[in-house]
C-alpha cells in the first residue's frame, strides 16, 4: 500500500528532484566543498544566472556539478534547490586557496574525481566533508584570511627611491609597512573603504583581528611580499582599500594621520589597490567546530590533510599568475602611477572650510 502511494505521488508529482530523492543508492546529503581557484579571466565567484557575458566561478562549478551527476539540472537554475552559499563573494580577477561552498549534492562514488573531470585545470576542489542539514558556509563562518602579494617597489619611496623592478624592501620600511598595518587592527568604521556605505550604517563597523606584511622574496628578478589579513568578514574592496592606503603613506602622497581620520565620519579619498594579488586564503569555523566537530558524528572543518593539495595548486595556478601578469600587464605599476591623482588632504580642510562658514 505504501509503495502504490509513493508511486501515486511519483506520478503526481513530476519534480524530477523527487522522484531523485527515492534513489536509495545516493541520497541527498548536506556537504562543504574545499576549492582553489585561479581568478583572472572570471567576474568573481558569485553566479549571475541569466547573465553570459560575466563568467563567474560558480557558472564553472556548476556545469561540472550537474555534468558529473551530483545533481540534477533543474538545481543549476535554481540554486536555491540545492541550498547552495559560497563562504565569501570575490571580486572580480580575485584567486582562492582555501574557498568554502555548502550544498546538498547526490554522493556519487568518485565524487571528488568526477566534479574534477568537468572542471578547467585553474578550478579544482580539493576536499570534502559532511556538515549538519542545517549548515550554511557564509553565516556559520567566524572569520576569514586573506593574503595579497605584491611587488614591493609598491613600498618604494616615491622622492628617493628607485621604482623598478629593481628596486628591494629594507627592514626599516618593512617596519613601517607593519606598524600601519597593526593600526587596522580591532574594530573600525570602514566606511570609506568601500562603497555604498554611509558614515552611520551599522555593517560599516568591522573586526580585524590580525594584518602583517611578511618577509620579502624574489621572483624571476622581481621581489614580492605577501600581506595576510584575517578578519571577522569584509565589505567588497575593504582589503584593496586598506592596502591602497597603507602604500599611499609609505610612498610619501599621504600622512600617517590620514588612518584615523578615515574612520571617522568625513568622507577620505581612499585608494583601491589592484585585485590581480588578492587570494582567499581561508576560511574559519571555530564555532561549528567546537559544537559539531567531536560529536562522532561530523568532521571539524579543518583542512590539514589538504594543506599540501594547496600549496602545490598556489604555486602552479595563482602565483605564476599574479608575477606573469604583473609582467605583462604592469597593474601595479600603473596603479602606481595614479596615486598622485587623489586628494589625501582635501575632505579634512574641506570641513574645516564648511564649519567656518556655517558658523
Amino acid at each position: 500500500e505504501e509503495n502504490g502511494h509513493q508511486n501515486k505521488r511519483l506520478k503526481r508529482d513530476a519534480d524530477e528532484d523527487d522522484a531523485e530523492d527515492q534513489n536509495k543508492k545516493s541520497p541527498k546529503r548536506k556537504i562543504v566543498l574545499l576549492m582553489a581557484y585561479s581568478g583572472k579571466g572570471y567576474h568573481g565567484m558569485q553566479r549571475n544566472v541569466g547573465s553570459s557575458q560575466f563568467k563567474t566561478i560558480e557558472d564553472d562549478l556548476v556545469t561540472a556539478l550537474v555534468q558529473s551527476g551530483c545533481i540534477p539540472e533543474n538545481h543549476g537554475e535554481d540554486m536555491k534547490k540545492m541550498s547552495f552559499q559560497r563562504c565569501a563573494r570575490t571580486d572580480k580577477g580575485v584567486s582562492a586557496a582555501g574557498q568554502i561552498v555548502s550544498l546538498k549534492v547526490r554522493l556519487i562514488d568518485d565524487i571528488l574525481e568526477k566534479i574534477n573531470n568537468h572542471l578547467p585545470s585553474h578550478i579544482r576542489i580539493l576536499g570534502l566533508k559532511r556538515v549538519t542539514g542545517g549548515f550554511n558556509s557564509k553565516n556559520k563562518c567566524d572569520a576569514r584570511t586573506y593574503s595579497y602579494m605584491l611587488p614591493t617597489f609598491a613600498f618604494a619611496h616615491k622622492d628617493h627611491d628607485v621604482q623598478e623592478e629593481v628596486y628591494r624592501l629594507d627592514t626599516e620600511t618593512l617596519e613601517k609597512v607593519n606598524k600601519l598595518l597593526a593600526c587596522y587592527k580591532g574594530t573600525h568604521n570602514f566606511h570609506n573603504f568601500t562603497s555604498q556605505k554611509g558614515p552611520r550604517d551599522p555593517s560599516a563597523k568591522r573586526y580585524i583581528m590580525e594584518m602583517s606584511c611578511g618577509e620579502p622574496f624574489v621572483r624571476e628578478n622581481m621581489e614580492f611580499a605577501v600581506i595576510k589579513v584575517k578578519g571577522q568578514s569584509f565589505m567588497m574592496h575593504q582589503i584593496r582599500k586598506m592596502i591602497g592606503l597603507v602604500i599611499a603613506i609609505v610612498k610619501g602622497y599621504a600622512a600617517e594621520s590620514i588612518l584615523e581620520r578615515s574612520w571617522g565620519e568625513e568622507k577620505v579619498d581612499v585608494p583601491k589597490a589592484p585585485g590581480l594579488g588578492l587570494v582567499l586564503e581561508r576560511v574559519h569555523f571555530e564555532k561549528y567546530n567546537r559544537r559539531f566537530g567531536n560529536d562522532g558524528l561530523h568532521e571539524p572543518l579543518e583542512w590539514t590533510e589538504e594543506e599540501e593539495k594547496i600549496a602545490v595548486f598556489k604555486e602552479q595556478y595563482i602565483y605564476p599568475t599574479i608575477i606573469n601578469t604583473e609582467r605583462e600587464e604592469k597593474s601595479m605599476a600603473n596603479w602606481l602611477n595614479t596615486l598622485p591623482i587623489h586628494d589625501f588632504n582635501s575632505s579634512a580642510v574641506g570641513m574645516q572650510a564648511n564649519n567656518k562658514n556655517s558658523k
